[in-house]
């Protein structure tokens, strides 16, 4: 088993209560991994994925390299495998809390493997909080802590604005609980109703 430790300085309210981490280390999930099927692929740059708020529309400008690759720069990985298990793991767990017409716009937009993960998780009939989501990805990750898993959530849900639009993304943080905007590189400033 591999060690990847990742440098970056990174702080966090969601829980309501505010962690720095200066050094995140993530132990790599075995070989034997149901994450690990993808093989690395070579990646092209990141910089022709569509502007904020400029959705992709069925995603052909944006493919799953490039992607990972922009998880892969969110999140500062060393290497494209960490960045796309990483990808794979919260795309999945997001899948499961997204429905109804915003679940079928992110499949559309999203390319076709990330489609995938995200269609294939039988819907939630209650969505996790924002912590709870966090803490569900840290428990599938070997090695995980509360604050790696936040920050893999964070690299992963970041990237989603650009390739969606901000609208699409306005509409999914509208049906989720509370906090996940800040997952989602976002303010959370909208005040729910009681």
């Amino acid at each position: 088993m591999s060690t990847t430790t990742t440098s970056a300085a990174a702080t966090s309210t969601i829980d309501g209560t505010v962690a720095t981490d200066d050094v995140a280390t993530r132990r790599e999930p075995a070989a034997h991994d149901e994450l690990e099927a993808a093989a690395e692929e070579p990646v092209t740059a990141v910089h022709d994925l569509p502007p904020a708020g400029k959705p992709a529309t069925t995603s052909p400008g944006v493919d799953w390299p490039r992607l990972v690759e922009a998880v892969k720069e969110s999140g500062q990985y060393t290497t494209t495998n960490e960045a796309e298990r990483t990808t794979r793991l919260v795309l999945s767990a997001l899948g499961a809390h997204v429905v109804g017409d915003e679940r079928v716009e992110l499949a559309r937009r999203l390319p076709e493997e990330a489609a995938r993960l995200i269609a294939s998780q039988i819907p939630v009939t209650c969505p996790l909080t924002a912590p709870e989501f966090v803490d569900a990805v840290a428990a599938r990750i070997e090695g995980a802590t509360r604050a790696t898993a936040r920050w893999d959530v964070s690299a992963v849900l970041s990237t989603l604005p650009a390739l969606v639009g901000d609208d699409l993304t306005s509409r999914i943080l509208a049906q989720l609980p509370t906090g996940y905007a800040l997952l989602f590189g976002k303010a959370d400033l909208l005040t729910r109703a009681a």
